[in-house]
């Protein structure tokens, strides 16, 4: 039975190839887009899914108050929340501390027993780590043994692709590698484990890690520093929970914690929350200071899943109308089937495996459009998907789901219809048309296009939003700025600082031989960096009520040069004023504002206290134009700079980009003449910058893809319906040209119902749109204000799109003999 069900419907679809042609197309299409969205959804909502108790493994997060306002929000605590955590709370089973030291200092990892030479590697991603870190994150070693390789002092665990580069074929256990780091350190240790690379799905990512009891060897007082230290916030804390524990009972205990290690904080009017972040949250919901890497974006993820599903819809809309409209011309097949004996039940299941023969070969399709396309998606998206992932359970799953809810949901509606017919009308003639199933149609219609409507006017906000961002002027200028990080491999001890600046003042005197070097300056931070480093300060005459939080930065003489900056009232840090680093401050206007100073000018001259350095009592020497030091998501910070000729951590120069291999050139060989031995490794700063909105531009591009195809499919669907209304009307249009109607008059008849339609999806669209829109604004804090006109050209633009797509049957109707229309069949 099913075999015959399955060659009619073939043989019906082949001799209507338009309709099924505009079908098959157009599910594939959105199929495909489907499928390439919840690859991305799918690859998002995994992070950390390999752990194996990750529903109970939270990291502890800390929010820091004055006076009931939020001063910093980090991902970062202090070393012995961890441990106190585990002797005070009893559901905590284990933690697990990390000191990103590959994040906050210059490290140079060097295999100095390599041949011919040593072999150098500036280390980004690089950990001190707990003992029960790999345990903890399900970790398995290639070489050694997870639980036991980070135990001791001065051990080592690195990636794979890390004991390839440093010791090629030999077996890497036993092996020594040497750390330096710009602040002095020194450190030999000795591989005990080797793993596979870290799965691309996790916020904390690594190729090396040093046991974190090596920390413990560092100075005198280091078991303090590193273990029970309740001052310094530099280290991330994963807890173990007992299995079944609500985490809410153990955030209870943390504010007794805090109090009970920091008592201090109540006199102070300070307040400190201890947080626990689920570890699979962590990269979509997170959003603090310090984060090992930029998180991904809940709401993102929804809208482009929600982009997904309705492509998907719009797809299935066009099968149901063109299903159903095509009603009529098949009654008599259904008048005929029930005269020889089908039941409806038996003509359901015939539309329904039509039904399913266009949604299994649109799926096939759709699977060969996903494959041919992935590298372009992955260089939208920024995934590095392959073919494999194509053949992974869950996808396959997916599929089979796919065509078992495309068949039903698009098969389901007309099979009832086309089986509801009664066969003495059908073979009479007399069948018309039903007004529900025409009411259905034109709703179907104004749905597929309430959602293009909806997405043309969001991918020009999107687009408004990313390029306002892009485009404002954030008070410095970091075009043609070149970065260097501060050499790791110090060619001095911290004793000898005379050698250390030498070393310094050599690379400024070696760069500036080159005319096309405008200016070097050694900043603390660059614009960009999201680390907080932040500072108490009063006035010397006010009262500690009226302190305020400031973003601190340190610069130096060139610093304004470098960073195209405004000096407001006052001057620069000045070589020629040698105890400006130990006296002197520089202030950004709006801290000078929020101090209470009207003008610039009146602060310059006036004394603060710095709570955070021992009651230093700085004077104010300049006012500066603020500026932005992260991306406009966030708002403005007031800023204090302090001097300091030689500590920066990052070397800035700005340049004439002209000839830029020549002045590359010089730029390295200076760097090998101050600094040898250490790796040469550069960035421009407006790309460093940037990256901040990675998120955003990859959304707005695939949001303008995935809307693009939406409103292809919508229009493939429209073509097919305009087609078959103007086919129903031919004798109509005969008659009206036998009459004298002109070609305009017709075209503008068969146009208009559907025009009709459209303005009434713009209608519906608009407020839609500006409500979720206007959510998705609320992220940043600085954002382009929703326009009248947005939704008025998303609007004509779905118009004309339309028009053009019905008026092309609508001519060619208007255009047929209607001598061969009004010719009795």
């Amino acid at each position: 039975m099913f075999g015959n069900y399955f060659k009619t419907a073939l043989r019906n679809l082949l001799r209507n190839k338009t309709y099924s042609a505009i079908n098959v197309i157009g599910l594939a299409i959105g199929m495909a887009v489907f499928l390439l969205i919840a690859q991305y959804v799918r690859f998002e909502r995994s992070y950390e899914d390999f752990v194996p108790d990750r529903d109970n493994i939270y990291r502890v997060s800390l929010h820091s108050y004055r006076n009931n306002e939020l001063i910093s929000a980090s991902a970062e605590n202090y070393p012995a929340v961890g441990p106190s955590m585990l002797h005070d709370i009893p559901q905590v089973l284990s933690f697990a501390r990390l000191y990103n030291m590959g994040y906050k200092n210059n490290v140079v990892i060097t295999n100095e027993n390599a041949k011919p030479d040593p072999i150098a590697i500036k280390q980004h991603l690089f950990l001190y780590a707990d003992s029960a870190f790999l345990p903890m994150m399900g970790y398995e070693l290639t070489r050694g043994n997870a639980a036991t390789a980070l135990a001791n002092p001065f051990s080592a665990v690195i990636s794979e692709k890390y004991a390839r580069i440093y010791f090629g074929d030999r077996d890497p256990i036993g092996q020594t590698l040497h750390m330096h780091d710009d602040d002095f350190n020194d450190e030999l240790a000795t591989v005990t484990g080797v793993f596979r690379e870290v799965p691309p799905n996790t916020h904390l990512k690594f190729d090396v890690l040093f046991s974190y009891k090596t920390l413990y060897t560092r100075r005198t007082n280091s078991i303090k520093r590193y273990d029970q230290n309740w001052t310094r916030v530099d280290m991330y804390t994963f807890v173990r929970l007992r299995p079944g524990t609500d985490p809410a009972v153990v955030e209870a205990q943390l504010p007794g914690l805090v109090i009970r290690y920091k008592p201090q904080l109540a006199a102070n009017r300070e307040k400190e929350v201890l947080q626990l972040q689920p570890l699979t949250s962590i990269h979509l919901t997170s959003d603090l200071a310090e984060e090992p890497e930029a998180n991904g974006n809940a709401t993102i993820v929804l809208f482009l899943g929600l982009i997904g599903i309705f492509v998907l819809v719009i797809a299935w809309i066009n099968f149901i109308n063109l299903a159903t409209a095509r009603a009529i011309g098949r009654a008599k097949e259904v008048g005929i089937y029930k005269v020889v004996g089908a039941t409806r039940s038996h003509l359901i299941t015939r539309f329904l495996t039509e039904a399913a023969i266009v949604n299994l070969i649109s799926l096939g399709l759709a699977v060969g459009l996903v494959a041919a396309t992935l590298t372009s998606f992955n260089a939208i998206s920024g995934l590095s998907l392959d073919s494999s992932y194509l053949g992974r359970p869950w996808f396959v799953e997916l599929l089979a789901g796919l065509w078992m809810a495309g068949t039903l949901l698009s098969g389901f509606y007309p099979a009832w219809v086309l089986s509801s017919f009664k066969p003495v009308s059908v073979l009479k003639g007399k069948l018309q048309s039903s007004s529900g199933g025409a009411l259905l149609r034109k709703g179907l219609v104004v749905g597929q296009f309430v959602a293009s409507v909806a997405l043309i006017a969001g991918t020009f906000i999107v687009y408004r939003q990313l390029n306002y961002m892009m485009h404002q002027d954030l008070g410095i200028n970091i075009s043609q700025v070149l970065i260097l990080d501060r050499p790791g491999i110090a060619l001095s001890d911290e004793t000898n600082s005379k050698a250390f600046h030498a070393g310094i003042d050599l690379f400024r005197e070696e760069l500036k031989k080159s005319p096309a070097i405008e200016a070097v300056s050694l900043p603390a931070t660059i614009p960009g960096m999201l680390r907080e480093w932040k500072a108490t300060v009063k006035r010397y005459d006010a009262n500690a009520q009226d302190s305020i939080d400031v973003r601190t930065n340190a610069m130096d003489d060139e610093f304004l040069n470098v960073f195209k900056m405004k000096l407001l009232a006052g001057r620069m840090f000045s070589r020629s004023f040698p105890k400006d680093p130990d006296t002197s401050v520089i202030l950004s206007l709006s801290a000078a504002q929020l101090l209470g100073y009207r003008k610039p000018e009146d602060a310059i001259g006036k004394t603060l206290v710095i709570n955070e350095f021992n009651g230093f009592k700085p004077v104010v020497v300049g006012v500066v134009n603020d500026y932005h030091q992260v991306s406009f998501k966030k708002p403005l910070e007031p800023t204090m700079f302090m001097c300091d000729f030689y500590e920066g951590e990052y070397y800035s120069i700005r340049m004439n980009t002209e000839h830029l291999s020549q002045t590359m050139d010089h730029v390295r060989q200076a760097w090998n003449t101050a600094f040898p031995g250490n790796p040469f490794e550069y960035y421009f700063l407006d790309d460093y910058f940037n990256r901040q909105y990675a998120n955003d531009r990859k959304f707005g591009q695939l949001f303008t893809t995935f809307a693009s195809l939406a409103i292809l499919i919508s229009c493939l669907g429209l073509f097919g319906l305009s087609s078959y209304t103007a086919g129903q009307r031919i004798k109509e249009i005969g008659i009206r040209k036998v009459l004298g109607a002109s070609v305009t008059n017709i075209t503008a008849m068969l146009s208009l119902d559907f025009l009709r339609l459209v303005l009434v999806s713009i209608g519906i669209a608009t407020p839609l749109t500006w409500l979720i829109m206007y959510s998705w604004l609320q992220s940043y804090a600085y954002r382009v204000s929703i326009k009248w006109w947005v939704f008025a050209l998303a609007g004509l633009i779905a118009l004309f799109i339309a028009l053009l797509t019905v008026s092309f049957q609508a001519i060619k109707a208007a255009l047929s003999n209607p001598v061969k229309s009004l010719r009795s069949e």
